[in-house]
Parts: C-alpha cells; sequence; structure tokens
C-alpha cells in the first residue's frame, strides 16, 4: 500500500509517493508559477521552419514553443481552408513537454484530455487499451459502450485510449468519465476560434493532483498534506473525480513535528540526487545523467555472494534490477537510459534479468520500455518524457531561493 504526502518544500509545493518508508516518487513545483505541461492554449505561429517540418508558436506572453508538423499539422483557426500554415497563423495547441534547461517548451496540435481512466483524443481516432490492461473480455465489453458514447456525445470520429485504472472499474463510472470529457474537449472546440492568440483554453490539473488521479487504483492507503490550500483542492477534486477515495484525505496539523519531519522527506530528496545508490546486498550503482542519455553502473561493492560466483552475480543483477525501476521513477530520469549490469556467462541468466528488469519498470505509471541488451552486454531503456528530472527541479529551486 502507498501513501501520497503533499507539503511545502522551501518555497515550493513537494509532492512524494511512499511505500512503507520508501520513497517512490518525488517532484517539485513552484507555487505560482506552474508548470504549463498539458495546458491548451490559442498559440500564434512565429515561422514555419520548412526545413525541419516544424513551427515556432507564441502560446503565452513570451513564451515559444516547438510544433513538428511531422504527425500532424494544426489547421489554422483563422484560415481554416488553408492547406499549410504561415507566420501570423492562430492554432490550437497543448503542451506536450516541458522546457528543459535551453529547450523550449514541445508543443502538439494533437489535442489530448487526461481522466483517471480515459485519454480522449479528439484529433486521433481510434479505441486502443493500456499495453498493461491483458483481458481481453474487458476490451471486448469497453469498446462497443464507449463507441456508442461518443456517437451519443456527437464525437463518433474522436479517439479514446482506456487507462491501466479502468481495468478494476465499473462501465457506468467510465463511461461518466468519458462523457465528462468529451463536453469539455467540445466546449474548447468550440470557443478556440473566437479566442485571441495567447488565450488559456484549459489549464491541466496541479501535480500533486496528477499525481493522486495517476495513482493505481487500490493501492492508496492515505492522502496526508498539512496545507490548508491543497487540502481544500484536493477535497474538492475527490469529490467530484474519486469520490471513492474522500476518506483518505486527511489533514497533517501536529504543531510539535512538521510533516517533513515525519516522512524523512529531507533524507529522501538527498537520496534521491546522490550519485551512488547502495543496495541491501552490498553492491551499488552510480547513476550519471547526462545531455544525450543516462548512464547506470551495477558495481559489486561490499557484497559477499555466495560459492558459486555466476549465482552471486546473478543475484546482485536482479537486486539491481528492481532498484533501477524504483530510481528512474523517483528521480525522473527520462529518455535514453543505459544500464550496464555485472557481465554473465549464462544465456538464461541473461533472460531472466531482462524479464525481471521488465516487471520493475511495469511499475512505473510513465510508459518505459526495456530495449534490449547489446553484444557488448549494455541494456537499453527508455523512458517517456513528461516533467523535469528532480535534479533539474531542485536547481532551480536553488536558483530562485539565490534570486530572491
Amino acid at each position: 500500500m502507498e501513501k501520497l504526502i503533499i507539503t511545502r518544500w522551501k518555497g515550493r509545493i513537494l509532492t512524494a509517493l511512499f511505500s512503507g518508508r520508501t520513497a517512490l516518487q518525488i517532484s517539485l513545483e513552484p507555487v505560482e508559477d506552474s508548470s504549463l505541461l498539458n495546458n491548451i492554449y490559442v498559440g500564434r505561429v512565429q515561422t514555419v521552419a520548412s526545413g525541419i517540418n516544424a513551427a515556432f508558436v507564441e502560446f503565452e506572453e513570451g513564451q515559444t514553443g516547438y510544433l513538428s508538423l511531422s504527425e500532424y499539422q494544426p489547421r489554422p483557426l483563422n484560415r481554416p481552408e488553408a492547406k499549410k500554415l504561415a507566420s501570423g497563423d492562430e492554432i490550437l495547441v497543448q503542451v506536450s513537454r516541458d522546457k528543459v534547461k535551453t529547450k523550449a517548451p514541445v508543443l502538439t496540435g494533437l489535442l489530448t484530455l487526461t481522466g483517471r481512466y480515459l485519454v480522449l483524443t479528439p484529433q486521433k481516432p481510434g479505441i486502443n487499451f493500456s499495453s498493461k490492461l491483458n483481458s481481453r473480455k474487458l476490451k471486448e465489453d469497453l469498446k462497443p459502450l464507449i463507441e456508442q458514447a461518443l456517437q451519443e456525445c456527437g464525437c463518433p470520429d474522436w479517439g479514446v485510449i482506456v487507462r491501466t485504472n479502468a481495468g478494476i472499474q465499473t462501465p457506468e463510472i467510465i463511461l461518466r468519465e468519458l462523457k465528462s470529457l468529451a463536453k469539455r474537449c467540445g466546449f474548447i472546440l468550440e470557443q478556440a476560434p473566437r479566442r485571441a492568440p495567447k488565450t488559456c483554453m484549459y489549464q491541466a490539473l496541479p501535480g500533486y493532483i496528477c499525481a493522486l488521479r495517476d495513482s493505481y487504483e487500490g493501492k492508496l492507503e492515505a492522502i496526508v498534506t498539512d496545507q490548508e490550500d491543497c487540502f481544500l483542492h484536493l477535497q474538492e477534486y475527490l469529490t467530484e473525480s474519486q469520490p471513492e477515495d474522500l476518506p483518505l484525505l486527511t489533514r497533517y496539523s501536529d504543531p510539535l513535528v512538521s510533516l517533513s519531519k515525519v516522512c524523512s522527506l529531507e533524507k529522501a530528496i538527498a537520496e534521491a540526487t546522490n550519485k551512488r545508490v547502495w543496495l541491501k546486498s552490498g553492491g551499488y550503482l552510480v547513476i550519471e545523467p547526462t545531455e544525450a542519455m543516462t548512464v547506470i553502473d551495477v558495481n559489486t561493492g561490499k557484497y559477499p555472494g555466495k560459492k558459486d560466483l555466476a549465482e552471486t552475480i546473478l543475484q546482485l543483477n536482479l537486486e539491481a534490477a528492481w532498484e533501477i525501476g524504483r530510481q528512474l521513477r523517483l528521480r525522473n530520469l527520462s529518455g535514453i537510459i543505459v544500464a550496464d549490469f555485472i557481465d554473465m556467462e549464462r544465456p538464461e541468466d541473461n533472460q531472466l534479468l531482462m524479464k525481471t528488469l521488465a516487471q520493475a519498470v511495469a511499475l512505473d505509471p510513465v510508459k518505459t520500455t526495456v530495449v534490449e541488451m547489446t553484444k557488448l552486454g549494455l541494456v537499453e531503456l527508455t523512458r517517456k518524457k513528461v516533467r523535469r528530472p528532480l535534479a533539474e527541479q531542485l536547481r532551480e529551486n536553488e536558483k530562485n531561493e539565490i534570486s530572491r
């Protein structure tokens, strides 16, 4: 069972997910200047770079994002008959990735509205299911119900992605969410042509509520915050969208010991940013994020092992695989990841390692893929880029503190 903690830490809202005393996920967000991720705007095209098939779009005052036109080209709101974008066109865009270091935010014209059970995709038809939903019966039962609901909402050509949490929810609740998302999306599409450029048409939920929404159904045992404003927002969201979890919400108010102290958040943050991660066996990982990729090295360290050397290395590698799965989520590492495990000679040991690593990353709500083991014995993974890595969030917080 897991516990979600929301508090303030050095002027930012800190969200931490724990399983027992072990931190699974930590994120920081500004109180006022919140993340733009998943916000939808009426943007204005500044330039179209035909050489890279992309456009640069101003979507907020002083904020310009990169829009790839390879997958989808939005239709101009001010020139709906136009087949190609041009400077000055007004288009509907969504922030698909926060700015990272010197890189501008990434935009998309393929809008998505995310709920707890479904993702609505108005420009991408078709009904798809999370790869973690393996029940054929569930898919056969839900698909016609969703198709009928889309017909009733007047949007039969829209698409839907059924999320993992739908696997243990009733069709009635799933369809109720679908109708709510469709109503909201219909309003955005209807109103956008009448709005001025740089208007925010949809503001995504705060990060701490997204963490609650994206948590796995039935796994949370408590939602705890010591912040009055966060408590009220959580209460409102739960009442409207997750009423079954409302009893889990509590307001921490002990004046003698802070919530941060009780949960040892300082220690958890320090461990989540340390280059070296010790394993219980005495081995350790070295985690090195670079501009191009993240490299993880597995070392034997103080591991005494057993008499059988092959079995010793296998057990250490398996432990490292589970810890790598946790560390990727905890540090919010993304993009290309290369793990250098200790070499093993037996093919069956390598197969078991790859299977274990796949099981470890499957616990992560963010899509993570174990690609392959190369001829050099390096394991390649990819993790979807969504929010900024925890280390970068902390660096930005330090800069803001210095500037103040």
